[in-house]
């Protein structure tokens, strides 16, 4: 390969792979960072990087986009390639298409996993928009060092899929979040909540509470597919929430067993389960008791029942789907596919008002999250946020450690699904 010399704009958690720069008041503390670095420059801004790149990735805020393409990409180098790599495609393109010159190529790409996961082996979406095959394989060619599947997408089927694997994820365990620090709960220091799928619920709420809100409000606010969902997601959880409080068992059996029928694909044995018992009970922050509390996983019938009313197959986007989303599926579907366990839950839901609080405040959850989202508003997504992010900082490091665990293997699990 002849001398290609990428560019970021951008050096959040994902920009730091090279020409780069970030806001001019992080100049001077980002050439100190990388002063024993050959292969990174650093420079005041993105003018000089666009002048003096090959390709250029914008790694900034989705909300952002349009503001520093339209600040920086009227000097792009004539004949470069840019792309971005946003969570909702739909504004990066109106972005790179309304400022960048006629004569710059634009091939946008996504990694779908968090900065601190391992990126061989995870999707990697490329989206050739306005590219020669020359230029969109020097791209494949550049990524190929990070040893990600490289998926390719267009832009619209990019911002339907990731709706669908991330959007009603990401609701989920957010509005658990939220719930347990509304009951002033660290769920790992109560014995119903620690051992099996709480261990799942668990560690990946905080893993996402330690990453920025940015990562999830772009997609949330920005991508209708996605808006739809959560809206969807919270409606289910709310009538079943009131299903099981007016003691209606027939009709919550028969929609959460209509919507597991509608979801869960026929014909597979126990063998092919993502998870199992032994696994699930690995990772725990807290002692795992001697008996297990029963749970009505509230959370997790809403899931299902927000993919059955939606239309949404999850197996159909296991190519590029996140590593939470595969934990996630791998939790629904050891629920929906264990018929005594399943039977458990609707006892439970009936019959045991353990949870009954908890579910409350978790119904309260979504629905706000929904609202939010709804409201388009990023400064009040950040601030939902970012206070329960506060409240679980302490168990942080120890989470990330326990779930990149249970993410290596859940990976190991469906590496042929």
């Amino acid at each position: 390969m002849e001398q290609i010399t990428v560019g970021i704009i951008g050096m959040g958690d994902m920009g730091k792979i090279v020409n780069a720069c970030d806001k001019p008041e992080r100049y001077e503390s980002l050439k100190e960072h990388y002063a024993g670095s050959s292969k990174i420059q650093i420079f005041p801004n993105g003018h000089l990087v666009s002048r003096s790149s090959n390709y250029i990735i914008y790694s900034v805020e989705a909300e952002a986009i349009d503001s520093i393409v339209a600040q920086y990409g009227p000097s792009t180098k004539q004949g470069a390639i840019v792309g971005g790599q946003t969570s909702c495609k739909a504004p990066e393109v109106a972005a790179f298409e309304k400022h960048l010159p006629s004569d710059v190529e634009i091939v946008c790409c996504h990694s779908l996993h968090g900065p601190n996961v391992d990126p061989r082996g995870q999707p990697l979406v490329l989206i050739k928009h306005r590219a020669s095959q020359k230029s969109y394989d020097l791209v494949n060619e550049i990524f190929s060092c990070f040893g990600s599947k490289h998926v390719h997408l267009t832009a619209d089927m990019h911002d339907r899929i990731t709706a669908d694997t991330q959007a009603v994820t990401h609701a989920a365990f957010l509005s658990m979040g939220t719930a347990w620090k509304a009951n002033n709960q660290f769920p790992w220091e109560i014995n119903r909540y620690v051992g099996g799928i709480e261990n799942v619920k668990i560690n990946v709420t905080l893993r996402i509470y330690s990453n920025k809100w940015h990562v999830y409000a772009g997609l949330a606010i920005l991508n209708p597919s996605a808006k739809d969902q959560i809206r969807q997601y919270a409606e289910s959880v709310t009538e079943l929430f009131k299903l099981m409080l007016g003691g209606h068992r027939k009709e919550l059996e028969k929609r959460i067993k209509t919507a597991g029928a509608a979801v869960f694909k026929q014909g597979r044995g126990e063998e092919d389960l993502l998870l199992r018992d032994e696994v699930l009970d690995r990772f725990s922050l807290g002692r795992v008791p001697s008996e297990r509390t029963p749970n009505n996983h509230l959370s997790l019938l809403a899931v299902v029942d927000c993919w059955w009313k939606m239309d949404i197959v999850p197996y159909d986007h296991m190519i590029c789907s996140t590593p939470l989303f595969r934990l996630w599926l791998g939790v629904t579907e050891y629920l929906f596919r264990n018929p005594n366990l399943l039977d458990e839950v609707i006892n439970t839901a009936i019959e045991d008002n353990t949870f009954r609080s908890d579910d409350l405040e978790f119904t309260f959850a979504a629905r706000g999250w929904s609202e939010c989202v709804s409201f388009g508003n990023f400064s009040s997504y950040r601030d939902r946020f970012e206070q329960t992010q506060k409240y679980f900082a302490p168990r942080f490091p120890e989470a990330t450690r326990v779930g990149n665990e249970m993410i290596k293997t859940i990976l190991e699990k469906t590496e042929n699904r």
